[in-house]
C-alpha cells in the first residue's frame, strides 16, 4: 500500500514556542510527503487507484502547503528574527536562498504526480525521473531543514517574545484559514 506516511509521533522534540512547534509540524509533513513520493516512485505494480490517491495528495501538498510554509518563514520569521544575531542572521539569508534553489525541482515533482495522478499506468515510464527528483529533494530538504532545526528554531525560542510568539502562530494559522488556537 503506498498510502501518506504519517509524521513521526515523537519523532522529533516539541518546541515551547508555539510558531516553532507549527514549523517543526511542517517539517515533518515535507519528510512523509517525500517518503510518500520515494514510496510511489518503488510502487511498479501497485494498483493504478492507489498510484493516483498517493500522488495526488503529494502534488497538493508540494502545490498548496509548501508555498504557505516557505511564506511562514520569509513573511512572518524573518522580519521578526532579521538583525537580532548573527549567525540566525546567516541562517534565514541560506534558508531564503535554498528556497530559491528548490523551486524548479518541487515544481519537476509537482508534475509528475500530477501526471500520475490522472493516469497511473504512467509509473514505469516516469518511475526514473520521480527516483531522481525524490533524491534531489531528500538531500536538499535534509540540509535545509536540518540547518533550520538547528539555528531558526532555537532563536525563534530564544528571542521571540510570547506575544510575538503568539502573533507569528495566529499569522500562520491564518494563512491557511485555521482559527487561532483557544
Amino acid at each position: 500500500m503506498i498510502g501518506l506516511a504519517r509524521a513521526r509521533a515523537g519523532g522529533r522534540p516539541r518546541s515551547t514556542s508555539e510558531a516553532a512547534t507549527l514549523i517543526l509540524e511542517c517539517h515533518e509533513r515535507i519528510r512523509a510527503f517525500l517518503a510518500t513520493a520515494r514510496r510511489i516512485a518503488d510502487a511498479v505494480g501497485a494498483p493504478p487507484a492507489q498510484i493516483a490517491e498517493a500522488a495526488a495528495a503529494v502534488d497538493r501538498y508540494f502545490t498548496v502547503a509548501l508555498p504557505l510554509h516557505a511564506e511562514d518563514e520569509e513573511r512572518s520569521i524573518l522580519p521578526r528574527l532579521r538583525g537580532r544575531d548573527g549567525a540566525t542572521d546567516a541562517a534565514l539569508s541560506a534558508m531564503v536562498e535554498e528556497h530559491l534553489a528548490h523551486q524548479a525541482t518541487v515544481r519537476a515533482l509537482t508534475a509528475i504526480c500530477a501526471e500520475l495522478s490522472v493516469g497511473p499506468g504512467r509509473l514505469a515510464i516516469l518511475a526514473p525521473s520521480l527516483h531522481a527528483t525524490v533524491s534531489w529533494l531528500e538531500r536538499h530538504f535534509a540540509d535545509h531543514l536540518g540547518g533550520e532545526e538547528a539555528v531558526v528554531i532555537p532563536a525563534m525560542e530564544r528571542l521571540l517574545t510570547a506575544a510575538e510568539d503568539a502573533a507569528l502562530a495566529v499569522e500562520m494559522r491564518g494563512r491557511r484559514g485555521a482559527p487561532a488556537a483557544p
